[in-house]
Parts: C-alpha cells; sequence; structure tokens
C-alpha cells in the first residue's frame, strides 16, 4: 500500500469491480502521507490496517461481512444486564461502532448511535410520491450459552459428517442434523468447535447492511424510506427493544431477521407472563413444632399442585400453552415460587393469568398473608398487532419470497424475539429467517446461499413496497 503505482492498481481493480467510490487519498478521513511524515514502518502497519477496514466496510462480500462481525465477542454480559447496564458487553458497543463506520462509508448520512448501544440508520426515499416506510432490526448480541472467541471456517459440503476440530474430535453429524442433505454443494460457515458462530444474530446484521449497499450503488432502483435498527442485550429479556424510542424509527412496519433456516417466517410467537408468588412460614424448632411451624416449602407445593396436569412445557407442543414452574427458592420460613405463563392466544393467556390470581386469592382465604403474587406481562404475541394475514408485513415477506422462489415455512414460535417488544410499541414486526441453524450451540453452522437469500428478501421486500407507493 505504500507506492503511488499500488495505490493506483488498487484503485483501479475497485473500479473493475463496479464500486462508485472514490478513495481520494485518504481512508476512513486519515491521509496516505501519515507514512511519509513519519517515516515509521509501524505507521505504516497502522495505516495498512485502516485501509483494509475501510475495504472491508464497504466492498467487502457478505460473507466476508459476517466473518469480520464474528470476530467481535459480543456475548451478553447476565451479571451486568441484571445491574442495569446497557449494553451489557462493552464489545457491543464497539461492534456498532464498526457497522456504523461502514454505513459512513457507503455515503449514509442519517445515522445515530447512541451510548447504550442502539444505532439507527436511515436512507430517504427516492420516490415522488409516499410509499411505505421499512425497518429491519437485528440484535448484537450472541448467547451465554458459550462465551469463547468465535473461530469460524468455511466448508464446501459434500454429505457426511462435518469435522468442526480434529483435534478435539468434534463433528456435526449428519444423522443428528438431517437438515444439512438439503445443503449439499454448498458452502457452510461453521465454528471450530470451542465456541457459537454467532449467526444469531450477526448473520441478520451482514444481510441488513448488504441489502444497504446495494441501494446505495444502484440508486436507479426505486425505494421508500428505509431504516436499520441494531439493538443490544436481546439474549436477556428483549432489553435493547425494551429501551427502544420507536418514535425514532419512524416506519410503518418492519422485520427483525432472527430466525433459523432458510424460509422460516414468523408472525406468531408467545404471549408470555410471569409469575412470582412468595410464601411465607413460621419457624420453629422440630422439637417443639407442633402448632407452631409453617412451613412455606410446603404451602409453595400446594400452589403446584393445583395446576392443571400436563399443562407444562414437556407436555405441549404448536401451539398448546403452558404453566412452567421454572423456579423453587428458599426454606421453611420464606419460599419463593417463579412461574412462566405462555400463550398464543390473548384470550386464553388472560385467562391463565386470572386462574394464577384465583388461585393465590383462595388460598389467602385460608392463609391469609401468607402468601403474595405478582403477574407481569413480559411481552405479546406479534400477531396481536398484524390482525390478520393480510396485514401490509406479511403479505410484502409472502410476495418476496415468491418472487425468489423460496418456499415460505411459516410456523408459530415458541418462544419470543425484538418484534415482539417492538410490535406492542406501535411497530408491526414479523420475523424473518437469517439462515443459521442449532442457535445457543457450537454446532451452528450458516450455509452461505441461506445468508444470501436472507439479504435478497430483504432487498425484493424494499422493491415491492415502492412499487406499491
Amino acid at each position: 500500500y505504500g507506492g503511488c503505482d499500488k495505490r493506483r492498481a488498487r484503485q483501479e481493480r475497485i473500479a473493475d469491480c463496479g464500486r462508485l467510490y472514490r478513495l481520494r487519498g485518504t481512508c476512513n478521513g486519515k491521509p496516505y502521507s501519515d507514512r511519509q511524515e513519519n517515516g515509521s514502518r509501524d505507521v505504516s502497519i497502522r495505516l495498512r490496517h485502516r485501509i483494509c477496514h475501510f475495504i472491508k466496510g464497504s466492498f467487502v462480500d457478505i460473507v466476508q461481512r459476517f466473518l469480520n462481525y464474528t470476530k467481535i465477542n459480543t456475548t451478553t454480559n447476565r451479571v451486568a444486564g441484571a445491574a442495569g447496564i446497557m449494553p451489557s458487553n462493552p464489545k457491543e458497543l464497539e461492534l456498532a461502532g464498526l457497522i456504523k463506520g461502514e454505513l459512513e462509508a457507503l455515503g449514509i448520512k442519517n445515522i445515530s448511535l447512541s451510548e447504550k448501544s442502539i444505532l439507527i440508520a436511515k436512507i430517504p426515499s427516492n420516490l415522488d410520491a409516499p410509499a411505505a416506510r421499512v425497518a429491519f432490526f437485528a440484535h448484537l448480541d450472541t448467547s451465554a450459552e458459550q462465551s469463547g472467541d468465535t473461530k469460524a471456517q468455511i466448508v464446501r459440503y459434500e454429505g457426511g459428517d462435518i469435522c468442526l476440530n480434529k483435534e478435539l474430535e468434534i463433528y456435526l453429524k449428519a444423522s443428528e442434523n438431517e437438515e444439512l442433505q438439503d445443503y449439499k454443494g454448498d458452502e457452510i460457515i461453521v465454528t471450530d468447535g470451542t465456541s457459537l458462530l454467532g449467526a444469531d444474530d450477526k448473520a441478520a446484521i451482514a444481510a441488513i447492511v448488504n441489502a444497504l449497499e446495494f441501494f446505495v450503488q444502484n440508486p436507479q432502483i426505486k425505494h421508500g424510506e428505509i431504516i436499520a435498527c441494531f439493538v443490544p442485550d436481546e439474549e436477556q429479556g428483549l432489553r435493547g427493544a425494551k429501551a427502544l424510542d420507536v418514535s425514532e424509527i419512524g416506519a410503518d412496519f418492519g422485520y427483525c431477521l432472527d430466525c433459523c433456516g432458510i424460509g422460516e417466517f414468523i408472525y406468531e410467537n408467545w404471549n408470555a407472563g410471569d409469575c412470582v408468588v412468595t410464601f411465607k412460614g413460621q419457624s420453629a424448632h422440630p422439637m417443639n413444632a407442633k402448632g407452631k411451624l409453617v412451613n412455606s416449602l410446603l404451602l409453595a407445593h400446594k400452589f403446584i399442585s393445583l395446576l392443571p396436569a400436563g399443562e407444562a412445557p414437556e407436555y405441549t407442543e404448536g401451539k398448546e400453552g403452558y404453566f412452567w414452574v421454572k423456579e423453587l427458592s428458599g426454606n421453611s420460613a420464606k419460599t419463593v415460587l417463579k412461574i412462566d405463563v405462555r400463550e398464543f392466544d390473548e384470550k386464553r393467556y388472560e385467562q391463565r393469568m386470572e386462574f394464577l390470581q384465583k388461585t393465590a386469592d383462595g388460598l389467602r382465604a385460608i392463609w391469609g398473608d401468607r402468601i403474595e403474587i405478582s403477574l407481569n406481562d413480559r411481552y405479546k404475541n406479534v400477531y396481536n398487532f398484524l390482525k390478520n394475514d393480510d396485514a401490509p408485513a406479511i403479505r410484502f415477506a409472502k410476495q418476496a419470497f415468491k418472487s425468489l422462489n423460496i418456499e415460505p415455512k411459516i410456523k408459530p414460535m415458541r418462544g419470543g424475539y425484538d418484534g415482539a417488544v417492538i410490535s406492542a410499541k406501535g411497530l408491526p414486526c414479523p420475523n424473518l429467517f437469517t439462515g443459521g441453524h442449532n442457535f445457543h450451540s457450537i454446532y451452528e453452522y450458516l450455509p452461505v446461499g441461506s445468508l444470501k437469500a436472507a439479504s435478497e428478501v430483504v432487498k425484493q421486500i424494499i422493491t415491492l413496497a415502492a412499487a406499491q407507493a
């Protein structure tokens, strides 16, 4: 990178690739003359790193972009999150800063990054008529199930097991991952078996940024306002989405990219609630406890025994709701019971919460103030806000799948995602696939074709929305 000839050759290569950017002798605002003024090898190396960073931010393909993101360890920190710190991992802010730099290098002007690591970027409409404003969301953090640095690798899959780590004898087994056979002949991004891959949700970030780059580079393609938003700490209670001021987004509807294999499309998820029941006992020494000891542990067990049999996670599937006795802690003097409440249908969800309240009220009539109950909503079903299958966010996604010959795999999500919180704030937000599999696992993998397809769906939705302006 030191000589003029090399710089000229490099610029010619960029032009040959059809890139319409001009470096004009600078890299991220730093002049090439830095090396000439300092004359040191160290400065030359730093300059070379800045140049490489600029290339990765603007000109690299979607696969390399994703790999760059995986090199920043953004494992969510539950301890920091419980203490109210956002982002829980400062590396999330580092990743947001990298993305911001990439978007600025593309020439996008309307970008904001908060100290909480909420990044919002907007590309204005190039239409004369009003068009739907569409937002796309992804989260910056990765699951705490594995916290090691990601060491991604790309393999061409020709069938059979994939060796992730020969030394540790770790294999992604075809017998345990039947969907692998769908990707024969494709390149697949995997780990070395010692970490997560981070496709949840860095594949989404790469897909969205790649789509933004496409529209910047092709101004002749018409589109309405495009909004991209990246939030922290989804992996612990959707904290980033809860902190988001949706009025700053200004979209008519949006999409999270936070589900799995190619074609997955989710617009139904749990109505989710939290129940905390506190039982107060009366301590007494066992040698003279008769008539005095009130064991709070047994009070809790009595409450649990009144829950409907068979309505628990281990007995349910599909759209069947449940009560999940998630945590029981305490001693004879005081016990705390935590129950998760889940139901797809909004009315049945309300009935479940009412059942818990009435159960506590009935026991209070017998035990007095020895029982206290607290009921809270955690998040809502996105479909509550979409209302019907002809909602624009659903319709455009299905049309995009059809135009790209992607078979939609529509199914309810027995979980929650940022879109549930964002929808409740007034911005309907279903969930699109990223292409990844085995999230939260060392066996996580991402077919390259699926990653590219995720970005193509984003582009197609934007184009379809503009066509109906």
